[in-house]
């Protein structure tokens, strides 16, 4: 039950927001009691705290898995993308800033994790990149990764992004694309050219 919980509440913050979903809606949207949600978590700080760190375990192992399969650096940064974005429901309602407003304690405990999990992994895709020829020898791993990080930080702007003059979708793609051009040599501008026109 408490999975179910967890699974159905996360959903529902995805889609309309940490703020606007009450434990009312998630009972009834699970046809249980209210009760039942508080056996299993004190308050909605508690359950929001789950759901966030749920989600973020499941996108870790997803990258994880990724990563091990040792594929072209360039296409591995799409496949991670295909994968956050197909977990995060395209954040309509601007779930990440909701957290941020309303649960700054949650929020702040994730964006650590976040960090470190996407430090590792861009440092690894670089240096990868760079053995294989695909980026430039020169490149600075440490500065790139905190620039990577902070950059897609900063789509979820939604004053810098509004939704409706960008989806998530979009703004990824254009980031990516960005990003990767910045560092690759001209070996790696052929390999990303192929994976842009696979993605169409």
């Amino acid at each position: 039950m408490r999975e179910k919980i967890i699974n159905k509440a996360t959903e529902l913050f995805l889609t309309l927001g940490f703020k606007s979903v009450t434990m009312d809606d998630i009972a009834n949207e699970l046809g249980i009691s209210k009760k039942t949600i508080y056996v299993h978590f004190e308050n909605k700080t508690k359950l929001v705290e789950s759901s966030t760190l749920e989600m973020f375990e499941i996108i870790a192992h997803g990258i994880d898995c990724i990563c091990e399969l040792k594929k072209d650096p360039i296409e591995e940064v799409y496949d991670i993308k295909q994968l956050v974005m197909e977990h995060l429901k395209n954040e309509k309602s601007s779930p990440y800033h909701q957290l941020q407003k309303y649960y700054p304690k949650i929020f702040n405990s994730l964006r650590s994790k976040q960090y470190r999990l996407m430090e590792d992994c861009v440092a690894n895709n670089l240096k990868r990149g760079i053995s294989l020829g695909l980026y430039r020898s020169n490149l600075e791993i440490e500065f790139i990764s905190k620039m990577y990080f902070t950059s897609i930080m900063a789509l979820k702007d939604k004053q810098l992004f509004p939704l409706k003059n960008y989806s998530m979708a979009s703004l990824m793609n254009l980031y990516l694309e960005y990003h990767v051009r910045g560092i690759c040599t001209p070996k790696g501008l052929e390999a990303l050219s192929k994976t842009i026109n696979n993605q169409i």
